[in-house]
């Protein structure tokens, strides 16, 4: 088969400081939501795959946790997730946020990425914010990323979708040519335990005190597909899952007065669960704790390295 009729295909990393806004980017570029967004940093705690099907060829673009200098076990876990993405991926985007100035973390990631800028795309993001001024970070990437060339540095927004499709044809154009990795319908890889966890986890954060965000996981005990009682077509998944706090004060928290936090964070989540999947999600959510699991290698392997 000659060149030109085949497909292209990659493995895409992105990498940037927390809260960039790396997950948004990954749900624009796929049409769906397959990464958890929040306001609070490090929200992303796996390498989150999102794959684009076109008629150009496959891109899957890896999602990982925003990168923070920091001594504490779980982000060095986190980093370890970033960096397998990033030795693995046949390319890298660099996401970066205009409205901040580049600063020491800027300067770690670029010192990590310089052996690599033959295979970097830059996506300066957050341009629709008011009086943002996107000459720093040119000049920052002609000073740190000498090797990436001005038309390999996109100006984007994930509000307005400014650039977002000039990147894309950027990241197609540099990609190799191969198979598919995923049917053509696929816009994610995540099993159905993994994505509810996440989504429960979602609505908890962006509900809580800034402090517990990092504080909690999501666990799923069981889930189970059950014929409707009514004799509708459509099935019902029944999921227990368990909000895991790391301080036995901090359930209180998480349930709130009269309950009526954790039943917000159930609904939510369980609506939003009924529009992902085809199956109607009825959802028995509870709180427990798992006493400094920040600390516990043998969780932070199971909930990071999976």
């Amino acid at each position: 088969m000659a060149e030109a009729k085949q497909k292209k295909s990659a493995f895409i990393a992105l990498v940037g400081r927390p809260s960039v806004g790396k997950s948004t980017l990954v749900n624009l570029l796929c049409g769906e939501k397959v990464a958890i967004v929040s306001s609070f940093p490090q929200t992303t705690r796996n390498a989150i795959r999102g794959i684009v099907t076109k008629e150009e060829g496959q891109l899957v673009f890896v999602d990982t946790p925003g990168r923070h200098v920091s001594e504490k076990k779980l982000n060095k876990k986190l980093m370890e997730v970033s960096d397998r993405a990033l030795d693995d991926s046949e390319l890298i985007l660099y996401v970066v946020d205009a409205s901040r100035i580049p600063g020491a973390e800027e300067e770690a990631i670029a010192l990590r990425i310089a052996g690599s800028q033959k295979r970097t795309i830059v996506g300066i993001n957050k341009t629709d914010l008011p009086a943002v001024d996107v000459r720093p970070y040119f000049q920052f990437i002609k000073e740190k990323l000498p090797e990436i060339p001005l038309e390999r540095c996109f100006k984007i927004s994930c509000v307005t979708r400014e650039g977002i499709d000039a990147l894309l044809a950027c990241i197609f154009e540099m990609a190799g040519y191969g198979e598919a990795f995923y049917p053509e319908e696929y816009y994610t890889d995540q099993d159905i335990s993994f994505r509810i966890a996440e989504i429960i986890r979602e609505k908890a954060v962006n509900r809580l005190r800034q402090e517990l965000p990092h504080s909690l996981y999501v666990e799923v005990a069981d889930a189970e597909l059950r014929e409707s009682k009514t004799g509708a077509e459509r099935q019902t998944l029944w999921v227990r899952a368990f909000i895991i706090t790391e301080r036995e004060s901090q359930k209180g928290m998480v349930v709130g007065k009269g309950g009526e936090m954790i039943k917000t964070i159930r609904q939510t989540a369980q609506k939003e669960l009924n529009r992902i999947f085809d199956w109607k999600v009825e959802l028995d959510l509870r709180v427990k704790t798992g006493k400094d699991w920040r600390h516990n290698d043998t969780i932070l392997r199971r909930i990071i390295d999976r």
